[in-house]
């Protein structure tokens, strides 16, 4: 069944491929209704930067203009490739994507999910820079996912929700899932969902654990807005619990900041969850339980947020045919054997970009059968090293003139 869906997303992005090419040099067309579809990708250049991943630059014609890309095509089945999240060590830090890639020793790596990037309705609030969507690097879960109304970027297409990730499995499989929190706060006088798992947002009368893994950022963020308006006041009735080795050493009623010392993990409730917590005594014996569920029984290796355009070879419906802008994307294909990393240039004779419509039918053609849209604007990057060179550089222009930090990415290895 997987071959017979492969071929078939292979056979819808050939047609596509060949309308395009016929379209080539021939300028935008109009589509079905307002819709506009760019003619194509066209390639300008191409470079090995390790056995099975390529690089290549294209322009497309598009409904605002000329667009420039730049595009990263890993082969998972060779061996010694593989990717995963880079990431500056916590979750709510950020740092430049070139620095990110460099510390691992990545060959190319494309910017990740979209993040807490200001807080300029929450006066003395400082923004955490935490991602929105779940996080999975080497196999050791980060994060997971604010509630919808607390995220930033772009509206969420019909039928996505901040769940929504893509990566790699285990079996070193691409693919889309949807990664859901499932924990629990049990002890004396208190059994509660774990409603936040290293979250800049809970939701409304939740509680949340932080653990090492949040880095040293303030928690306070974590009680403002509600789930339908980000910008709302943060909650007026909050507590934090801090739990070392399962047992309570201290409790505060208004969430801190600091480092989560290793074995520890610090409760966070607002509204109910705060008066859940309110409970617990020093002393008390505290569990707390915490996994993302997936709808795959091989589990992510590594994960990153981001709201899907295409599904099985199929763009999905309700996309964004308006707004143009520079975009980040990442998209699996061949049925999950290869992965496409994509960053379109933001220098200011192609800073026009593509609208996410336009987005999801440039990765169709490049060979995607499943893709989400990244952090895009000022945050889209992509970085690669060549070949005998010790350090990537910038390949795409930042649309800002410089490179954004940024609180994740996707990274490529290989043996170079």
């Amino acid at each position: 069944m997987r071959r017979a869906g492969w071929r078939a997303g292979r056979l819808r992005a050939a047609a596509v491929l060949g309308v395009w090419a016929a379209l080539l040099g021939s300028g935008p067309v109009a589509a079905a209704g307002t819709e506009r579809t760019p003619a194509g990708p066209r390639f300008t250049s191409r470079a090995t930067l390790a056995p099975g991943v390529e690089y290549r630059q294209f322009v497309v014609p598009a409904s605002h203009g000329t667009a420039r890309g730049h595009l990263i095509s890993v082969d998972l089945r060779r061996p010694g490739v593989s990717l995963d999240l880079v990431h500056p060590g916590a979750v709510a830090a950020r740092a430049p994507l070139s620095r990110l890639a460099d510390a691992r020793g990545a060959v190319a790596a494309v910017n990740g999910d979209f993040f807490n990037i200001t807080e300029t309705q929450h006066p003395g609030v400082e923004a955490t820079g935490a991602p929105v969507g779940p996080a999975v690097a080497g196999g050791r879960r980060l994060k997971a996912a604010v509630p919808a109304g607390q995220r930033f970027g772009p509206a969420l297409p019909p039928g996505t929700r901040t769940e929504d990730v893509i990566g790699v499995g285990t079996d070193r499989r691409g693919r889309l899932d949807r990664l859901t929190l499932r924990g629990e706060v049990s002890g004396p006088r208190i059994d509660v969902p774990l409603r936040g798992l290293n979250q800049y947002a809970l939701p409304e009368g939740g509680v949340g654990a932080f653990t090492p893994a949040w880095g040293t950022a303030s928690r306070v963020r974590a009680t403002c807005g509600t789930d339908t308006d980000r910008g709302a006041p943060c909650s007026s009735e909050t507590y934090e619990v801090t739990v070392v080795r399962d047992r309570v050493t201290a409790v505060s009623g208004r969430p801190g900041s600091g480092a989560v010392a290793s074995g520890s993990v610090v409760l966070v409730g607002r509204e109910a969850g705060a008066r859940q917590l309110r409970r617990l005594r020093v002393g008390d014996r505290v569990r707390v339980g915490h996994r993302l569920t997936g709808g795959s029984k091989t589990p992510m290796r590594f994960a990153v947020g981001g709201f899907p355009v295409l599904r099985g070879a199929r763009v999905l419906p309700g996309l964004d045919t308006g707004t143009s802008a520079v975009r980040s994307a990442a998209g699996v294909g061949e049925g999950g054997r290869r992965f496409h990393l994509l960053a379109l240039d933001g220098a200011p004779e192609h800073r026009s970009g593509l609208t996410v419509r336009e987005l999801a039918d440039v990765l169709l053609a490049v060979g995607a059968e499943d893709a989400v849209n990244l952090d895009g604007g000022g945050s889209s990057t992509l970085v690669a090293r060549d070949p005998g060179q010790r350090r990537v550089t910038v390949r795409n222009h930042p649309s800002a003139g410089a490179e954004r930090q940024v609180p994740n990415g996707i990274g490529v290895f290989g043996r170079t």
